[in-house]
């Protein structure tokens, strides 16, 4: 239907909001939302005319919209300026840093992890869409669309293969019931990491292995850092703590770098 595949997303993330705000009771308030909107598209527009003035303003513009969705999906505050300050170095991580036109951070996750640093009132709740299945098919589809486009299914399965063992490995030595395996694995907030953060071309390796490799060190320091050290927030952090290895990964493991065209310009969240 649509010719820009970052159009898909946009809708599809979007969707997620709605049904977020009218299906779960979510709390998050309008002003909340239109505070990490304006932050993310204005600082796009400003540094991209200020430093990439050649760049398309629309597509910059379905970029940071893409990335203050994701941040509206996944951050909570309750201060307006807390949301402000997220959105305006989510976009402005992608120009600080950069190396040969590919930034280190995924930069909604940047936002995130800035925001629970900087802030006292930032947080980010991974249980928030309860655990009905109807959500699990929803995400995959959804998420399926996009991948097809950006052929980046191996990082999402390395990933989430690696962590579910992990978890159901810890499930079996604990001699736990396989309900408390599924309630982690079912999380909301873990399939939309799974499916739309890890997984941006822009910021991930370049080569097949080395992707492979990356999201297995991710999922490990992950499942750690959330069953050792029962930090909510763990995917996140490991994210933010492993991604500036993709600069040395695209060394060792030479391959094209992404390119964005109309069968497959999207901008992961």
């Amino acid at each position: 239907m649509f010719r820009d595949p970052r159009d898909y997303q946009i809708c599809f993330l979007a969707t997620f909001l709605g049904l977020g705000i009218m299906t779960r009771d979510w709390s998050i308030k309008p002003e909340l939302i239109l505070s990490l909107i304006v932050s993310c598209c204005l600082t796009q527009l400003v540094l991209t005319s200020l430093f990439k003035p050649t760049e398309n303003p629309w597509a910059a513009l379905k970029s940071a919209l893409i990335t203050s969705l994701g941040l509206s999906l996944l951050l909570r505050a309750d201060r307006v300026s807390t949301m402000l300050l997220a959105g305006t170095l989510a976009i402005a991580s992608k120009f600080i840093f950069s190396t040969e036109h590919k930034h280190w951070f995924n930069p909604a996750n940047f936002g995130i992890i800035i925001a629970l640093i900087l802030t006292p009132d930032a947080w980010v709740s991974p249980g928030q869409w309860g655990d009905d299945w109807w959500y699990l098919v929803l995400f995959i589809g959804m998420g399926g669309i996009v991948l097809k486009q950006v052929g980046r299914w191996d990082t999402s399965v390395a990933f989430f293969a690696t962590y579910a063992l992990l978890e159901i490995s810890r499930n079996i030595w604990l001699g736990w019931t396989w309900d408390v395996c599924i309630h982690k694995l079912m999380s909301g907030s873990l399939l939309l990491f799974t499916l739309f953060m890890i997984t941006d071309p822009r910021s991930i390796p370049n080569a097949r292995s080395a992707r492979i490799v990356w999201s297995i060190a991710i999922a490990g320091l992950a499942f750690i850092l959330r069953n050792y050290f029962y930090i909510n927030e763990a995917i996140f952090i490991a994210l933010f703590t492993i991604s500036p290895l993709t600069i040395l990964f695209d060394k060792l493991w030479l391959s094209s770098r992404f390119e964005w065209n109309y069968r497959n310009q999207i901008e992961s969240i």
